[in-house]
């Protein structure tokens, strides 16, 4: 989602003036016969048997393609607007005025930019720091929601920018604090009502994690020299995270955050830092010394000052939300990039695997499987999982087969004379070193998912405007691809036993993004076995980016670009198996200007919880002059990032 100049690109292709700013979000960020022989790939059996029973599922009336500045959900459905940026998580925040707003005061408000959420249910019977209890639990009215906060945008948050390169340049002290008290994550209680969903305020379990929060680094890099600043110099005491994008749930009942576009909340010109090798990691993450004025007034984020700084992001974050005292870890093990998550496949007695991308274009899928299995209810043993294993990369090939390639210090090209000094080395320069073992390079990997039911894993592939003609790849298809695509993989085994630890794989084209009666075969779109006739005229999508799954199986797709294409971001519903295997319904749609993120279902599969980030974001739309005030559409209110719960009015499974 971040490092994404979709706004530019929109306005280029479309003959438009682009935006002021074309590091929008950098914060926190032909077909041709290659076409035809991958699309056919989709058709080929998946994972799983061909079973009919998901297609019942989705009964739901589809909705239209638009572009206004509303929501829209099916007419038999309901939105509860559950959490909105600003809104207080304790009993004595008072109402949410942005004009006067704090940085103390926004440490105990809901952040911006709400991007992944997790669903923890609470068990009635247990408290805080019960996680072993809570974690078994499946109740599906009252839990902890546990929320991303992706990035800041301070031309809509504050009043007085016109747009918002005046606003990334000049923010004033007191706006920089409160942006960093506004990034990161909430846990918030919700309970589900006669009336709908409410988040309890005041509930112990409510917190803020903020750049100004103490976590502990663990893993192979924690206390690497590389991270050892001058206000740390043990180099496994970081505070704070930010560029939290996707992330995943554990077994054991903790959350995984991501941090995705951290380069962009650091200044400074990388070139003149001393270490050529950190000059070019600083490159490589879009580190400049016209980004945004945080190295002003807080100056571990200024380069020039702390060269060292920016190895202390870029990882995933693993907390308790049951225990509201816990103190964070940053989990080196799983590699520093551009996380946009990792999701956790645990079968109990097996290692645990975890699959993750770097959401960049020409990055990498990557895959970590765990030194030790993972032990139900055996809660200290399995929170070592994580720290100990082995990161791979992973290789398409042209026929359809796959390769986890591991990242280990001394094999391969992984040493000395490539200049890695040891595996933290590795682990920092996660895409230097999934280059020179020849991972594929892809059209920018977000979500990666495994599906419970049928037990195959999907890769998210958004776009790639930068691959040119000639550089396609079986698993890459297209040149400047501008609609994504979706890739499934399937792990060695039978339905229900396939090994996720094991070092090859199959892979298929499930879909092409695009629209499959366009005139231009570089954006034609094939879904699974449906003829270009059959795909209704609202149910094809571009630019695949989240991906959740419902109790039964289905797939539901959150895009991030459709407005490129004259109409909504939203959410796309298919089943995974059986005659209508990838045929997407469409189901939701954002307000202009926003894109939908972290869709997330209750065990019982009846709420449906989704962000809505960005609304309002365009060319000339600022605090003062928005293009519209989603949700509250109050004339004393910007747009406010939110987060929907989303059910049927009858009380039935969302889908249904």
């Amino acid at each position: 989602m971040s490092e994404d100049q979709q706004a530019q690109d929109q306005a280029q292709d479309q003959g438009l003036d682009g935006p002021q700013d074309s590091t929008r979000r950098t914060l926190f960020k032909a077909i041709g016969a290659a076409g035809v022989a991958t699309a056919g790939a989709g058709l080929l059996p998946g994972c799983g048997p061909r079973i009919e029973k998901e297609q019942s599922n989705l009964g739901f009336a589809e909705i239209p393609h638009l572009l206004d500045h509303n929501h829209h959900v099916p007419n038999e459905y309901t939105t509860d607007l559950l959490l909105r940026w600003g809104d207080p998580l304790d009993a004595f925040a008072g109402a949410f005025v942005p004009e006067t707003l704090t940085p103390a005061e926004q440490g105990r408000r809901f952040g911006y930019n709400n991007d992944f959420i997790a669903f923890m249910p609470l068990d009635d019977t247990a408290g805080p720091g019960e996680g072993d209890r809570h974690c078994q639990s499946h109740n599906s009215e009252r839990g902890l929601l546990c929320v991303n906060h992706e990035y800041t945008q301070p031309h809509l948050m504050f009043p007085g920018y016109p747009d918002e390169d005046a606003a990334n340049r000049s923010a004033s002290a007191e706006q920089v604090a409160i942006e960093q008290q506004a990034c990161g994550h909430s846990v918030v209680e919700i309970e589900k009502t006669a009336s709908g969903w409410q988040p309890i305020q005041g509930s112990p379990y409510n917190r803020r994690i903020s750049l100004t929060t103490a976590m502990n680094a663990v893993g192979p890099a924690a206390g690497d020299e590389r991270l050892k600043t001058s206000a740390d110099p043990s180099g496994s005491r970081i505070f704070g995270t930010v560029g939290n994008c996707a992330g995943g749930k554990t077994p054991w009942g903790t959350v995984l955050i991501a941090e995705e576009g951290f380069g962009g909340a650091f200044q400074g010109d990388p070139d003149d830092v001393a270490d050529e090798r950190e000059a070019r990691n600083h490159h490589a993450f879009g580190i400049a010394k016209n980004n945004r004025n945080w190295g002003d007034y807080d100056r571990r984020f200024d380069v020039s000052v702390e060269p060292n700084e920016p190895n202390r992001f870029g990882w995933m974050v693993e907390y308790d939300p049951y225990d509201p005292n816990a103190t964070p870890r940053k989990l080196t093990g799983l590699g520093r990039f551009e996380h946009e998550g990792f999701t956790l496949v645990s079968k109990p007695g097996q290692q645990i695997a975890a699959y993750g991308g770097d959401d960049d274009e020409h990055q990498f899928v990557y895959r970590f499987v765990s030194n030790n299995v993972y032990l139900p209810g055996e809660s200290a043993h399995n929170r070592a999982l994580l720290t100990e294993g082995t990161l791979y990369a992973g290789q398409f090939n042209e026929d359809g087969n796959g390769r986890w390639l591991p990242l280990v210090f001394g094999q391969g090209q992984l040493t000395e004379e490539n200049g890695f000094r040891n595996q933290a080395d590795v682990l920092i320069d996660c895409r230097r070193a999934a280059k020179l073992l020849g991972a594929t390079p892809m059209d920018r990997p977000e979500d990666v998912e495994t599906n419970p039911v049928n037990d195959c894993t999907y890769v998210m592939l958004t776009k790639n405007k930068k691959r040119e003609a000639g550089d396609e790849n079986a698993a890459n298809p297209r040149a400047r691809n501008t609609t994504g695509h979706v890739l499934e993989i399937v792990p060695p085994g039978l339905f229900g036993k396939r090994d996720h630890t094991s070092d090859t794989f199959q892979w298929n084209t499930f879909l092409l993004g695009g629209n499959p009666n366009a005139e231009d075969p570089r954006e034609r779109g094939a879904y699974g076995q449906q003829q270009p006739g059959n795909i209704s005229a609202h149910g094809w999508f571009a630019n695949p980016d989240n991906v959740a799954f419902d109790p039964k199986g289905n797939m539901w797709i959150a895009t991030d670009g459709c407005e490129s294409f004259d109409f909504h971001d939203g959410l796309w519903a298919m089943a995974t198996e059986g005659e209508l295997r990838a045929a997407p319904k469409h189901f939701f749609g954002c307000p202009e200007g926003a894109e939908i993120c972290g869709p997330e279902f209750t065990p019982d599969g009846k709420t449906l919880f989704v962000s809505v980030q960005h609304p309002a974001d365009g060319r000339h739309s600022s605090y003062d002059t928005p293009m519209h005030r989603w949700p509250d559409n109050d004339p004393a209110l910007p747009p406010r990032p939110s987060v929907l719960a989303i059910r049927r009015l009858d009380g039935g499974e969302v889908g249904s």
